[in-house]
């Protein structure tokens, strides 16, 4: 634990860890006021909003309601040893590390026994105990795993201290914070607490005075507003300028994709653009020039963030993590809101001040287009939301970001509501590209902008997904698009390739014709059409579909069509479900651990205990677990990022039956992929497991068939969207009893459809 020390002067409260001269903490209390002690509070008041917590009045008991959540993610246990306590941080407070729920555990314990020692009852105790993990968890979560760091938290408190009040001040205290108590009543109060002062250090200091009657903080924090007020909305503003579109052609596609260099070379101005397509120039080939185009800028190096239909409501905790204040005025809510936005990387200052102002730009203009309709509370809540979203996509649009980086945001869908609409006008005034496309004509985008520029096209096309190179991208076989009356575009020449020449592969799923499935399934995929390779990628054509129904109603016909599905590559699941949700499974245990902040922790799960795959090449593990976040960042199983649905898919894929480990193993993505025939004949619903298995393994680069003779739509239940093709084949026929397909299938007769195909 931390050691009190005395300060020099008030410096000292903001130095590093790093830079006191020995280790360790203050904690003080201040009796009275000069004008050095008022510039100490406002500054230390300031880093403690910051970086800490400010207490204004007592700190509230827990009520009802935060026990009874306490007790249900806790239970009623209580035990006085460091052991309990710990894993109870551990599981209460999961943000700290181990040195720091070690401190806090210490701390506690002992601040607990020298209440037992006063002659505290068990329960009383527990009680205690009970509301310091209230607390903990209420009043101070946002420095818990903050503490002991270099830059250590402050907690500054107002009034008089009570008697727990100072245990879980000076508690938090020993594991790694500053804290500073005003006492604008004297230390009467605080002494019968500590008579010996043994907790924190009076601060005396010459020309000290009793504090003015009217000074309180909400006086302090009244203050540093109105003097922030009279500086200018922006702050310092940044040395380069927007140069929003002037600098474009009018081909959106082909504009976007030039290098910064190419947009103009005033060093004034950075370049980008701010576009809507609305509706398709040709329906039939839109989707393969969308594909085509993320694939350049990926190929030339260019940041891109690919968003479809909604950009979703921000989340309880993105909104908890924004300061607000309540407004008065406009231009204080602005103020007050644009200091939220802080760029991770401090080396970019230039780029935080880009940011500011084009928040204040696009607040101010907002302000004046609802003239007399303002209201501050609808107001305040779509700048919330606008910095929420800052926040979700700042690291992935500005990472590593230098002076001439252009990135581009993708939203397919168009804007549905004013707070996207805010956020997209922001985003437009920083060195990003903004493309949003509404291909569907039927679905209005709501976006106004004096900077965005538009091309309007006749032809509507219901499209609500990007196709990007994972797997949502349909490409039609020429056989299906000439069914339909359609151009098509077929794969053309093949390459001669070296024994597993790719480590990388993206797949795609072929729209195919039915007929076309037996055709395909035993070719190598580099004769497939839309087979590419791009750089050190492989982006394969893949086979997703579901077969409802018996053609003719004949089954011996439909056994043997499946039967010759049937390679040395292919896994057969005969029933449902395959993966029971209660069969054992090691890694759910440690699921959660394995997914933070929107992360998938790859290097944790590969050194952790339970971590299947640790045999395989390097490449394997790391292709299957890029799989993996693809899987969940898509969202493309029902309830992830809802009800804890990731966790189940990280469970379910680090848990796959050794065959599929093997066949994925022996995959070469040039070559022969590996298949899936799932064989579904009853009523029974394929499990949640089942599907997370289907989606994953599409991802792989395997071809996948469902066959489902009954036509019920039980594939289907747990996907979030349709990604499969579904073939009407036939007459519906229940209860079939699955053969042998690995053996010899009664013949029929042969008829002469057969013969003339050559099929046996």
């Amino acid at each position: 634990m931390f050691q009190h020390k005395k300060i020099q002067n008030l410096n000292d409260f903001f130095k590093n860890q790093s830079e006191r001269e020995s280790a360790g903490v203050y904690f003080y209390r201040i009796n009275g006021y000069s004008e050095e002690i008022g510039g100490f509070i406002r500054a230390y008041y300031e880093a403690a909003r910051k970086n800490g917590v400010v207490i204004e009045g007592k700190l509230q008991n827990p009520d009802e309601k935060n026990l009874s959540y306490y007790y249900e993610v806790m239970g009623i246990d209580f035990m006085l040893s460091t052991g309990f306590i710990g894993s109870s941080l551990k599981k209460w407070l999961p943000r700290m590390n181990d040195r720091q729920r070690e401190n806090v555990a210490l701390s506690l314990y002992d601040a607990l026994f020298l209440l037992q020692k006063e002659g505290k009852n068990e329960h009383m105790l527990k009680n205690a105990y009970t509301k310091c993990m209230c607390w903990l968890y209420y009043r101070f979560e946002r420095i818990v795993n903050q503490l002991g760091e270099n830059t250590l938290p402050k907690i500054l408190y107002e009034g008089a201290v009570s008697q727990y009040e100072l245990m879980i001040l000076s508690i938090l205290s020993n594991a790694g914070c500053d804290v500073v108590l005003l006492q604008y009543a004297g230390d009467a109060a605080y002494l019968k607490q500590d008579a010996l002062s043994q907790y924190s250090y009076e601060l005396k200091l010459p020309g000290m005075a009793p504090f003015p009657p009217e000074f309180s903080l909400k006086q302090v924090r009244e203050q540093m507003q109105e003097a922030s007020n009279r500086e200018r909305l922006y702050g310092i503003p940044p040395k380069r300028k927007n140069c929003t579109n002037a600098w474009m052609e009018g081909n959106v596609l082909a504009d976007l994709k030039k290098s910064p260099a190419q947009r103009g070379d005033d060093p004034a101005f950075y370049y980008n653009g701010f576009c809507r397509i609305n509706g398709a120039e040709d329906k039939l080939a839109y989707a393969n020039e969308l594909y085509q185009f993320q694939l350049d800028l990926k190929n030339s190096g260019r940041t891109m963030v690919i968003v479809n239909e909604s950009l979703g409501r921000p989340a309880m905790e993105e909104i908890a993590a924004v300061r607000r204040n309540h407004y008065t005025k406009p231009e204080q809510l602005v103020m007050d809101l644009s200091s939220n936005i802080n760029v991770r990387d401090t080396s970019s200052v230039e780029l935080q001040r880009m940011m500011v102002r084009a928040f204040v730009d696009v607040m101010l203009a907002r302000i004046q287009e609802l003239g007399q309709a303002l209201n501050l509370n609808k107001l305040t809540n779509q700048a919330v939301c606008l910095l929420c979203f800052l926040k979700r996509y700042e690291g992935r649009l500005f990472a590593g970001w230098k002076e001439n980086d252009v990135s581009c945001f993708i939203y397919m869908g168009g804007c549905q509501d004013e707070s996207e609409a805010l956020f997209f006008r922001f985003l437009a005034r920083l060195p990003v590209d903004v493309l949003i496309l509404c291909p569907d004509l039927a679905r209005r985008c709501c976006l106004k902008d004096r900077l965005l520029y538009e091309v309007h096209y006749e032809q509507s096309l219901p499209l609500s997904v990007f196709p990007e190179e994972n797997t949502n991208v349909v490409i039609g076989t020429a056989a299906y698009h000439a069914e339909r009356e359609l151009d098509t575009l077929m794969y053309e020449g093949s390459g001669i390739y070296r024994e597993k020449q790719y480590e990388k592969a993206n797949t795609v799923i072929l729209q195919t014709m039915y007929e076309e499935i037996g055709i395909l399934w035993k070719e190598e995929v580099k004769y497939r059409p839309s087979f590419t390779t791009a750089k050190d990628e492989v982006h394969i054509p893949v086979i997703f579909a579901k077969v409802s129904g018996v053609k003719d109603g004949l089954v011996q016909p439909y056994w043997r069509f499946i039967r010759e599905l049937v390679t040395e590559d292919t896994f057969v699941i005969k029933s449902a479900p395959f993966i029971e949700p209660t069969a054992p499974n090691p890694v759910r245990a440690y699921a959660a651990e394995f997914y933070k902040n929107g992360r998938l922790l790859k290097d944790k799960i590969k050194s952790h205990a339970s971590y299947p795959y640790g045999h395989l090449r390097e490449e394997i593990q790391d292709y299957i677990l890029s799989k993996l976040k693809l899987l969940i960042d898509q969202k493309v199983i029902r309830g992830t990022f809802e009800n804890g649905t990731e966790y189940a898919v990280i469970a379910t894929v680090l848990n796959l039956p050794k065959e599929i480990v093997r066949l994925i193993q022996k995959f070469d993505f040039t070559k022969k992929n590996p298949k899936l025939l799932y064989i579904h004949t009853t009523e029974a619903m394929i499990s949640l497991e089942d599907t997370i298995l289907t989606a994953f393994l599409n991802r792989i680069g395997f071809d996948i068939v469902f066959f489902v003779p009954t036509g019920y739509q039980n594939v289907e239940k747990y996907f979030n969207r349709k990604i499969m093709e579904e073939h009407q084949i036939g007459e519906y026929l229940y209860d079939l009893h699955v053969p042998n397909l690995e053996g010899n299938l009664q013949r029929t007769r042969i008829s002469w459809r057969d013969r003339l195909f050559k099929r046996k």
